[in-house]
């Protein structure tokens, strides 16, 4: 399985195509084909490229979460597909972003594609600069999450 990390900034050209960070395609699974699934992110303004193997991961735990014939999981399903596309690195190692998908969240001409480890996040250069999580912030959040007397070093 894929595990990304770091965060690359790229430009976007005329057609919507971005070149793809030689540094998340060495980060790639070796099975990996270039394949990916993008959508829009649930909780923030970007858009969420998974490694296809990744995308077939989480939609088979849907399936064994959420039945397609009650109405709020059928509901929750459609919007979660809502949008999303497969697209595939080129011959040049270029990625071909959904125009409207890269509307929605405000992606004009720079992106930055942030690793988190299983999946990319594609966000509008300006907005990923403006994240500001103050540290005492995050320090509150780990101390929150992570601080408990459940954790274990094979946590991380």
């Amino acid at each position: 399985m894929a595990g990304f990390v770091g965060d690359f900034q790229c430009k976007v050209d005329a057609k919507g195509r971005i070149s793809f960070p030689s540094a998340l395609k060495k980060q790639m699974d070796a099975s990996s084909d270039g394949r990916f699934v993008l959508k829009k992110d649930l909780f923030e303004a970007c858009l969420v490229l998974y490694p296809i193997e990744e995308w077939e991961r989480k939609s088979e735990q849907l399936r064994r979460k959420l039945n397609p014939y009650n109405k709020k999981h059928n509901q929750f399903l459609r919007n979660f597909f809502k949008g999303s596309a497969e697209v595939m690195l080129d011959g040049n190692g270029r990625l071909l972003l959904s125009r409207r998908l890269m509307e929605q969240v405000d992606i004009a001409q720079e992106v930055v594609l942030a690793g988190q480890y299983d999946k990319i996040e594609v966000w509008a250069a300006d907005q990923y600069e403006a994240i500001d999580d103050a540290p005492d912030d995050v320090a509150s959040m780990a101390e929150e999450l992570l601080g408990n007397e459940n954790f274990n070093d094979e946590v991380l």
